[in-house]
């Protein structure tokens, strides 16, 4: 017996499937905040909302047996709404989100946290189909996710933020494709020996993988994947044909020109400065000098009013600001949780930043985008924030024009690989010395904070909050001031 889980992680990658079952110690986990947040509502329990009354079968990880008992008895007491129906059938341990019997008959309802319907779900559907269609008249088969223009105004519409697609006639014509298929899945849980796959483009395809970090740990570092955007297909393509060190890629493949300096500086150890490149930035660069960093956070489920489905939201911002007398000075603002954090951030940035001088970002796109939208949503401060655009200076544009590069960049122009290359062993600008390490971690920390009970570890999280923001404008102002020292 197979749970729909373990199929899908099966149909994406047998050995998957294996080592979950053989070797669970060598997954990798994504880093999360734990411990810290009492459950929200989650997009399935609000999904119930549109059939409401039901009844939940409650989910007990050791009585699958009794949960399988208990949809039963409430299918045989006429309960027509059931959240969470539990079946075993054709080899498969399947929960049905929602299942709900109106004149046609039975209705598969699985929810869904994205705003659109891939084709994983339809095998995802498949699954809880097959455990049921012997038991039940199944009338229709339906995906029910996120509709991402929907727009709050005043109480959340359930209907308004939720689409319905019925899928009945693509899970039918994969049925008969997926019961083979998961008698050969079972087989490959079973056997003794590891299954002999190698990595390929299903390591991140529909999910990546978790097992990623053991199935590459044959690779040497770094390789073929770390080349600067090289498309993922002609990665694998170029490992398959034997093409996997610097040393194979500077001698058989056509490499552009970042590509070859990423290649060659690794080989050689050493970094490459164009002092022209690096000081036709610097000399754009208007005191005073505003260093700038927003952090937001997204949600499935709109809180505040005018808000979409993952939408971007700013909450906090960092701000160095250096006179050219050079004394510097250190702004900061970070939202209080539970209301909505728009106007109260454009007014604080309005107040800080200063009237002229540059607005130095890192990846400025992101933030222009930012303050386009708080633009759009207060018209009172529309001309004031667009005014701050054209005074935006992006610190990537020196290094993306290979004006400076470090052979431990690897390709990437991230600040958080570019930090650590230009200041290794300094301690003052590691992340790994904070609570909060990158941005995923600051989005998800603050969204998570009204759920949070403890005043007290409320206050220690904001704080670290604090600390990342103002290291992620700290380390422009180092880096800057390296690249200035360039003539």
């Amino acid at each position: 017996m197979l749970s729909k889980s373990q199929i899908m992680r099966g149909l994406q990658c047998e050995k998957s499937l294996w080592l979950k079952s053989h070797k669970p110690e060598e997954r990798q986990l994504p880093n999360k905040v734990e411990g810290r947040f009492e459950q929200g509502t989650s997009i399935g329990e609000l999904a119930q909302q549109l059939f409401p009354g039901g009844a939940l079968v409650e989910f007990h990880r050791n009585k699958l047996e009794s949960m399988c008992s208990q949809t039963q008895s409430l299918i045989e007491q006429g309960e027509h709404t059931i959240y969470e129906a539990t079946f075993k059938g054709n080899g498969i341990f399947a929960s049905v989100d929602i299942l709900h019997k109106d004149a046609r008959g039975w209705h598969i309802y699985e929810v869904k946290g994205s705003t659109k319907v891939k084709g994983v779900y339809i095998q995802d559907a498949t699954c809880q189909y097959l455990t049921v269609k012997k038991r039940l008249d199944i009338a229709s088969i339906n995906i029910i996710y996120v509709n991402n223009k929907y727009i709050r105004a005043g109480d959340l519409d359930i209907k308004q933020l939720f689409c319905i697609k019925d899928i009945t006639v693509d899970v039918q014509e994969s049925e008969q494709n997926l019961i083979p298929q998961i008698a050969q899945l079972q087989d490959t849980k079973n056997q003794p020996e590891e299954p002999s796959i190698d990595i390929g483009l299903h390591c991140s395809n529909p999910y990546p993988c978790d097992f990623s970090k053991y199935c590459r740990r044959h690779l040497p570092k770094p390789n073929v994947f770390n080349l600067y955007r090289l498309k993922k297909a002609k990665k694998y393509q170029y490992y398959q044909n034997g093409l996997v060190t610097y040393q194979q890629a500077q001698a058989h493949i056509k490499l552009n020109k970042t590509q070859k300096l990423q290649v060659n500086t690794y080989l050689e150890q050493t970094t490459h400065v164009d002092p022209n490149k690096v000081q036709a930035f610097v000399s754009k660069v208007e005191f005073p000098i505003s260093y700038f960093d927003f952090e937001t956070f997204n949600e499935a489920i709109p809180r505040f009013d005018g808000q979409r489905p993952y939408q971007q939201m700013p909450f906090q911002y960092s701000l160095h600001i250096e006179e050219q007398c050079g004394e510097l000075s250190h702004n900061e603002f970070l939202a209080d949780e539970y209301y909505d954090p728009r106007k109260a951030i454009a007014e604080a940035m309005l107040a800080d930043l200063p009237a002229t001088g540059s607005i130095m970002a890192f990846n400025q796109s992101f933030e222009i985008s930012r303050i386009k939208e708080l633009a759009q949503y207060l018209p009172e401060h529309k001309d004031n924030l667009l005014a701050l655009i054209p005074r935006f200076v992006d610190l990537i544009e020196p290094f993306r024009k290979l004006g400076f590069y470090h052979p431990d960049f690897h390709g990437s122009f991230s600040i958080k690989a570019i930090l650590p290359a230009m200041f290794p062993n300094d301690v003052e600008l590691d992340y790994k010395q904070l609570d909060i390490q990158n941005g995923g971690m600051a989005m998800d920390t603050f969204a998570n904070l009204p759920r949070l009970k403890n005043s007290v570890n409320r206050d220690q999280i904001r704080h670290a909050l604090l600390e990342y923001c103002k290291l992620d404008t700290w380390a422009m102002v180092k880096i800057f001031d390296k690249l200035r020292r360039i003539k």
